[in-house]
Order: structure tokens, then sequence, then C-alpha cells
């Protein structure tokens, strides 16, 4: 019904940033078990999912039966955050934002690099498992936020540009229990071409 979506590169191509192994399991293994879950869970409840992606799910998660709302924002935002996190990853990506996403992030943050900072912050001290995120709010500005577990900002009327994902599964082969260097790496790897479209669609 919903599915994990199509890398668009191979697991060792993040190297040496996101190892193939790390790559392999957390799209292969991690991500795939929420979408398992997330179709287990809908089994029953065709009604939900007609003509409705997975974003509309989460955007109006209100709307969902109580005796399963809670598991479709733990299995559904672990397909949709991962998912996002990584369509915005690249081999080969754009290192910075230019135009008018340049533009808003001075305006709101100073500079790129105290946007990058202020994320790494964020996701480096968030406690336990969860996600950093660049986001557009209910006002059409940015906002850097932290959700906790699998909850989506999608559910709270904010639009993803950005996620750096901490859970450990997301670093812990590579860099053990060092959430900060895995944060300060995983810059490497983020295009912001992609970004940048996301932008671009939503507030043109």
């Amino acid at each position: 019904m919903f599915d994990k979506i199509q890398l668009g590169y191979q697991y060792n191509e993040l190297e040496p940033y996101i190892d193939a192994a790390t790559v392999e399991t957390h799209y292969g293994k991690h991500l795939q078990t929420y979408v398992n879950n997330l179709s287990a869970l809908l089994e029953g409840h065709d009604e939900i999912a007609k003509n409705k992606t997975l974003e509309d799910i989460l955007s109006d998660i209100n709307s969902i039966p109580e005796s399963i709302r809670q598991g479709v924002i733990n299995q559904g935002g672990g397909v949709a955050n991962h998912n996002f996190y990584f369509s915005i990853l690249s081999p080969n990506p754009k290192k910075a934002p230019e135009g008018k996403l340049l533009e808003a992030i001075n305006n709101k943050f100073g500079s790129f690099e105290g946007m990058k900072d202020k994320i790494n912050n964020v996701s480096i001290a968030h406690f336990g498992s969860g996600w950093g995120w660049l986001v557009i709010d209910e006002n059409g500005e940015l906002e850097i936020i932290t959700t906790t577990n699998q909850n989506s900002p999608l559910s709270i009327n904010k639009e993803p540009l950005l996620t750096i994902d901490v859970w450990e599964h997301a670093y812990y082969l590579k860099y053990k229990n060092l959430r900060a260097e895995y944060v300060k790496n995983i810059w490497n790897v983020i295009d912001w071409s992609k970004i940048e479209s996301i932008y671009e669609g939503y507030v043109k």
C-alpha cells in the first residue's frame, strides 16, 4: 500500500560519511519493517488510504480511528520520515542553497552556517530517538524543530525541508556513540538542489 522509496544511489555511494552497511541495514531492514508494520496495521481500513498519500494521512492524523492512530503515527511516520531522509541524500550533492531559499535562510538565521549550527545543536542535544528538522511553519516561515520517535512534522502543520535522523540505527555502525560526528558529517551528502525544489514548490 505504502512502500519505501527507491534509492537514487548504491549503498556504498554515501561513503565515507555514511557507510554501506548502515545504508543497507537502515534502508533495507529498519525502513522495510515500518513499511510491513504499516501495511499490517491498515488491513481492513482501506478507506483510510483511499486516494490519499501517506503525507495526506499524517497531515490529518486526528481523522484516523483512535484505535490505530498511535500505530499510524509510529509506523506511518517511520515510513514517511525515512523516505524523506533518504530522498535528500546524494553522493554528488549541491552543498549549499541559492536563490529564494538562501535568502529566506539568511533572513531567518543570519547565515547558512548559522542555520547549520542551529540544526546541529538541536539534533545533537535531542534526548533519545528522533529527528532534527528544517521546516516551513504554518505561517510560511522557516523553523528548526526536533520530533521524538517517529512523529512527523506534518502532524503539527509543518512542511519538512530537511531532516537529520538521530536514531542510533542511523549512525551507530560507523560512529558508535559519537552522534555529533555523524551530524556534522552528514552535511557532506545532503543535496540542497532537492531541498530548493521542495521549497520553491511550496512558496511559489
